[in-house]
C-alpha cells in the first residue's frame, strides 16, 4: 500500500480526514484556521501499518524482513516445529494471503531431527542466511544454532539453501534465538543460551562476527534474568531484536514462561558506545510490553522489526494468542499468531510499544494545534491533553463510523468506551456521542452538536462555539 503523501506531511498534521474517511473538505464555522480543500488520506493511511489481527495464523516467533528489492519476507515458527518456511509479498498486509514455501525440513533421525524453532532470515553480504534453532531426534530440547546459506536473489527458491553447519559458541549448551545486524560497519550477533554455573534458562549475549557463520569475538553476557516479571515459570531472557534510532542500539527481548506471563523488555546503549562491554547496556526495570485483559492479547513477544511502505514508520512484529487459559504445556499451544503494529517515538527518542492493541480498525492521536507536542489522552474517564505522554496506550483512539455519516471515537486500551459529551465535559463511557471532523487547515476540527466543537483550553478538552483543530497523527 502506497500513498500520494510523505509521512513528514502527516507528522505536521496538514492533512485531516472527513467524517467517514473519504476525500473531501468541508467548512467548520468557527474553527481556528481556513479550509483547506483537496483529497484528504485515510485513517489508515496516517496510521500507516496494516490492521489485520492476526496478520498471519498459528505462525509463533516472527520474523519480518525490511523491503528487499521491493518485497517484504516472512518466516517463523510452525506449530509443527519440523520445518523451515519463507513467504514473500510487496507489502506487509500482502503476507496474509502468501503462498507459503517450505524451504527446508528437519531429518528423520539424528542431529536437527528434534524442534525447529525461531528462525530468522537476514540479508548480509549479497546473501541470504537463516538463523534457526534445532534439536535432536530422540533429544528435541537439545537445542542448538544453526546457519543456512542462499546466493539466489529469491529466498524463497529452496534450491539455493544449503546448511553451513551449526554456529559454534564458547559452550556447547542450549542456544537458540540468533539475531545478526551491522552497526558501524561491524556485524553481530545477539542470542540466547544457558550458561554452565548460572542458575537461569537463558541470558542475552553478544559477539562480533567474523563471518554470518562464525563469531570473531567471545561474547558478552548483556543480560540474564532477575527480575520478577523476567522469572515467572522459566527464568528467561530470549528473543532478542535489534532497533537502531536517535543515536541508541535498542534490542528488545522476552521473558518468562510462553503462557500469559511472556512480556517484552528492553535494552538499551549508546550508539557510540563499545557494544561489547556489558558495562554500555541498561536494562528497562520493567516490562514494555505485556498482556493485556481488555484487548484479549496474551503473552506477546518474540518480536521482530520492520519499517512500513513509507521506507520511515517502524513496524512491531510479535506473536500473542487471544486467550489465556491453556491445556497443557503452552508451548505446544499452536495459536500463538503473528501480530504487527506501530512503533512510536517519545520526544527523548526513546521507543513506545504501548499496549497489544486488539482487533479493529487503524489508530490515530488526536494533537491540539495550539499545543501540537500535547495528544488528548483519558485519565482514567477524564478527557484531557498532555504533553508528550509516556503512556501511549491513553493517547490511542479508533473512530468508529456510523451509518448516517457521523462517528464515534474509541478508546483503544478500553475498547467498551468512547468519547462522550455531557454539557461542556468530556469524558469516557460506554455510550459515546456521535461527533463529525471536519477538514480545516492544519487538520480537523471535531464538532459534537450543530455550532458546538471539541475545544482545548490549557490542557482541559471541553465543548465550545469555537473550535480548536486538531492534528491527526
Amino acid at each position: 500500500m502506497t500513498y500520494a503523501f510523505s509521512r513528514r506531511t502527516l507528522l505536521r498534521g496538514s492533512l485531516g480526514v472527513t467524517a467517514a474517511g473519504a476525500v473531501g473538505a468541508l467548512t467548520a464555522s468557527g474553527a481556528e484556521g481556513a479550509p483547506q480543500p483537496g483529497p484528504l488520506p485515510s485513517d489508515a493511511a496516517i496510521y500507516g501499518v496494516p490492521t489485520v489481527d492476526p496478520l498471519i495464523s498459528q505462525r509463533a516467533d516472527p520474523w519480518i524482513t525490511k523491503p528487499v528489492g521491493g518485497m517484504y519476507y516472512f518466516t517463523a515458527s510452525v506449530p509443527e516445529y519440523d520445518r523451515l518456511i519463507v513467504r514473500g509479498a510487496p507489502t506487509i498486509a500482502g503476507l496474509a494471503g502468501a503462498e507459503e514455501t517450505v524451504i527446508w525440513r528437519r531429518p528423520t533421525s539424528g542431529k536437527m531431527g528434534g524442534h525447529i524453532w525461531a528462525p530468522e532470515l537476514h540479508r548480509i553480504g549479497g546473501k541470504w542466511y537463516i538463523y534457526f534453532a534445532a534439536g535432536d531426534a530422540g533429544e528435541v530440547f537439545r537445542i542448538r544454532t544453526y546457519v543456512m546459506e542462499s546466493a539466489l536473489d529469491d529466498p524463497r527458491d529452496p534450491a539455493g539453501w544449503t546448511l553451513k553447519g551449526q554456529l559454534a559458541t564458547e559452550w556447547d549448551g542450549f542456544t537458540l534465538d540468533a539475531t545478526s545486524f551491522t552497526h558501524k560497519g561491524r556485524q553481530y550477533l545477539v542470542w540466547a543460551q544457558s550458561e554452565p554455573e548460572i542458575a537461569v534458562n537463558t541470558s542475552l549475549y553478544i559477539a562480533e562476527m567474523a563471518n554470518p557463520w562464525t563469531l570473531k569475538t567471545k561474547p558478552t553476557r548483556i543480560a540474564t534474568p532477575t527480575r520478577s516479571w523476567e522469572v515467572i515459570g522459566f527464568k528467561v531472557n530470549e528473543g532478542p531484536a535489534v532497533l537502531i534510532r536517535n543515536g541508541k542500539v535498542f534490542i528488545t527481548y522476552s521473558a518468562a514462561a510462553t503462557d500469559a506471563n511472556y512480556c517484552m523488555g528492553l535494552l538499551t546503549a549508546s550508539a557510540g558506545d563499545d557494544l561489547l562491554k556489558r558495562e554500555s547496556w541498561v536494562k528497562n526495570p520493567d516490562p514494555i510490553f505485556v498482556t493485556n485483559e481488555a484487548t484479549k492479547r496474551f503473552g506477546p513477544g518474540h518480536n521482530s522489526f520492520t519499517v512500513a511502505e513509507d521506507g520511515v514508520t517502524d513496524v512491531l512484529v510479535y506473536h500473542a494468542r487471544d486467550y489465556k487459559a491453556i491445556t497443557g504445556d503452552p508451548l505446544y499451544d499452536p495459536n500463538r499468531h503473528t501480530r504487527v503494529q506501530k512503533v512510536y517515538w517519545h520526544e527523548d527518542g526513546t521507543p513506545m510499544f504501548g499496549i497489544p492493541v486488539g482487533s479493529g480498525g487503524p489508530i490515530v492521536r488526536l494533537s491540539p494545534s495550539d499545543k501540537p507536542r500535547s495528544f488528548v489522552k483519558h485519565e482514567g474517564d477524564v478527557i484531557r491533553a498532555a504533553h508528550a505522554p509516556r503512556e501511549l496506550e491513553l493517547t490511542q483512539f479508533r473512530f468508529v463510523a456510523a451509518a448516517d455519516g457521523t462517528e464515534t471515537i474509541q478508546s483503544v486500551d478500553q475498547p467498551g468506551k468512547f468519547v462522550t459529551v455531557s454539557g461542556t465535559t468530556v469524558s469516557l463511557s460506554a455510550t459515546g456521542t456521535p461527533v463529525t471532523r471536519i477538514a480545516t487547515k492544519g487538520g480537523v476540527t471535531i464538532r459534537v452538536t450543530p455550532g458546538k466543537y471539541l475545544r482545548h483550553a490549557g490542557g482541559r478538552i471541553t465543548v465550545a462555539d469555537k473550535a480548536t483543530v486538531f492534528r491527526l497523527s
